[in-house]
C-alpha cells in the first residue's frame, strides 16, 4: 500500500518503538489510564488516547492540563509509571526484520517513551546491539529534534551489526535525507519526518490506519512486518542474514555465522558451533580488519615477531619507522584485548 516509489537505496532506518516494534495499544493505555484517573485529564477511552498521537504526544497531553505546572506533573508521573510497569511484547516477526535490516543499514530507535523502557524492551528481546542510536522521550521529547540530531551526527553512517561494537572497517556512505527512512505507526510521526525532509514508511498494526498514514505523507504502509524489508531492500531482502546478525538471538540453537556450515558444527574458527563464541570471533576479526585498513598492511603483519625488527634480523629503522612501529604496537595491544 503505497503513494510513491522509493527514491534511492536506504542507508539508515529510524524506527518508532511503541506500536511499530512493540504491541502498545493495551500496554500503553493501561499505564496512561491510571495517569488519566489520577490527574482527571478527561481521556475516557483508548480511542481518545490514540488520538493524542496525531501530534507530539506530550504536547497533546499538555493541552489537557490546567497550566504548565500541571502538564509537567502529568508528564513526570507518566514517565515514572512507564519506567516501572511498561513492558509490551514485540510485534510478531519484527525481530527478524530488525536483524535483517541491521546487516544493510544503520538503525536507530526514537520513542516518546523513557530511555529505561527502551533499554528493557531492546535488551529483553536481544535487539539492543542492532541499533546504533536511541532517542528516548525523557532525553529528546521532540522526534523532529531526534531526526535532525541523527542527520547532523558526523558518524551517523556507522551502525551495529547485531554485535556490541560499531563499524570500524571501510567507508560507508553517510545517510542523507533521501536515504533515511522513518518507520512508524502514527500520523504525527509521519508529518514530523516530512517536515524534516526524510522519507516515511507506515505500519498498519499500530495507532493509526493506513489511510491516515498515507494522507500524512507516508510513501508506503506495511500490512505485515516482512513488507518493511521487501520495500526498503528490494531484491536484497531475500539474501540470508550474515555475520553476527545470523547468530540466533536466544542462543538456544547453535548456528554458525559462516555459510553452509550445519548447525552445531565447527566452522574452523574455534567457535565449536557456539553462537556467543562465534559473535565474539566476529568482533575480533572486525578489529583486526580495522587495524589492517588503518595501517595499510596485511593483518598477518600484526604478529609480534613481524613487528620486531630485531627478531626479524632487520637493519636499523629508516626515518619515521619508529613512530609507525609505536602505532602498530598499540594496535597489537588492542588486538590482544
Amino acid at each position: 500500500m503505497s503513494s510513491t516509489r522509493p527514491s534511492r537505496p536506504v542507508e539508515a532506518v529510524l524506527f518508532d518503538l511503541d506500536g511499530t516494534l512493540v504491541q502498545t495499544r493495551i500496554a500503553s493505555w493501561t499505564v496512561f489510564s491510571a495517569i488519566n484517573d489520577r490527574f482527571s485529564l478527561g481521556v475516557d477511552s483508548p480511542e481518545q488516547y490514540f488520538d493524542l498521537f496525531r501530534g507530539n504526544v506530550y504536547d497533546s497531553i499538555a493541552r489537557l492540563c490546567r497550566d504548565d505546572a500541571h502538564a509537567t506533573a502529568v508528564k513526570d508521573a507518566f514517565l515514572t509509571l512507564l519506567r516501572e510497569e511498561y513492558d509490551p511484547p514485540l510485534v510478531p516477526g519484527v525481530a527478524d526484520v530488525v536483524r535483517r535490516l541491521a546487516g544493510h543499514c544503520t538503525l536507530a530507535v526514537m520513542s516518546s517513551n523513557a530511555m529505561q523502557v527502551m533499554r528493557r524492551v531492546l535488551t529483553g528481546n536481544d535487539l539492543a546491539y542492532c541499533f546504533a542510536h536511541v532517542f528516548g522521550g525523557d532525553v529528546t521529547p521532540d522526534k523532529r529534534t531526534a531526526m535532525r540530531t541523527f542527520l547532523a551526527d558526523s558518524a551517523n553512517s556507522y551502525g551495529r551489526r547485531c554485535a556490541a561494537d560499531y563499524d570500524e572497517v571501510g567507508h560507508r556512505q553517510a545517510p542523507d535525507l533521501a536515504s533515511t527512512v522513518l518507520v512508524t505507526d502514527t500520523a504525527g510521526d509521519v508529518r514530523d519526518a516530512v517536515e524534516v525532509g526524510i522519507r516515511a514508511v507506515g505500519v498498519a498494526w499500530g495507532m493509526h490506519t493506513p489511510e491516515e498514514l498515507l494522507s500524512a505523507g507516508a510513501e508506503f504502509v506495511a500490512l505485515w512486518p516482512q513488507e518493511i524489508t521487501a520495500h526498503l531492500l528490494g531484491d536484497a531482502a531475500s539474501a540470508p542474514p550474515s555475520g553476527a546478525c545470523a547468530v540466533p538471538p536466544d542462543g538456544t540453537t547453535p548456528a554458525c555465522a559462516v555459510p553452509d556450515v550445519p548447525a552445531g558444527d565447527d566452522c574452523g574458527c574455534g567457535c565449536g558451533g557456539d553462537p556467543a563464541r562465534k559473535a565474539a570471533g566476529i568482533r575480533r576479526e572486525r578489529r583486526r580488519a580495522a587495524a589492517a585498513a588503518l595501517t595499510r598492511i596485511d593483518p598477518t603483519a600484526l604478529d609480534p615477531a613481524a613487528l620486531d625488527p630485531a627478531e626479524a634480523g632487520a637493519s636499523p629503522e629508516p626515518r619515521g619507522a619508529a613512530s609507525r612501529r609505536e602505532m602498530l604496537d598499540a594496535v597489537r595491544r588492542v588486538m590482544r584485548g
